[in-house]
């Protein structure tokens, strides 16, 4: 069973970038397809990307498309999500998640890691 740590979240000013890191254990990491999502206050959790083992991605979430870039390092375990041209609606926790049927459903999720955008 793997487990998902998120880091890099933080406070950062509109049209800022951060990158968000996912460390992966105790799983073979390249059995995963990993996804990044992210839920506002009261807003419903959104699916924003997804990364197969040999790094093909696809972005769902059109409010992100262009402005964030995921990615994997299959020799560290690890996916980030690059955030670019950050905007105060971006303002939300982050949350990465494992799913061993290609995206299909997710078992596995980390704590999740607060990005709060100001203006």
């Amino acid at each position: 069973q793997v487990q998902l740590v998120e880091s890099g979240g933080g406070l950062v000013q509109a049209g800022g970038s951060l990158r968000l890191s996912c460390a992966a254990s105790g799983g073979t990491f390249t059995r995963y397809t990993m996804g990044w999502f992210r839920q506002a206050p009261g807003k419903e959790r959104e699916f924003l990307a997804r990364i197969y083992w040999n790094s093909v991605s696809t972005y769902d979430a059109d409010s992100v498309k262009g402005r964030f870039t995921i990615s994997r390092d299959n020799a560290k375990n690890t996916v980030y999500l690059q955030m670019n041209s950050l905007k105060l609606d971006d303002t939300a926790a982050y949350y990465c998640a494992a799913s061993i049927n290609y995206g299909l459903t997710y078992a596995y999720w980390g704590q999740g890691t607060q990005v709060t955008v100001s203006a």
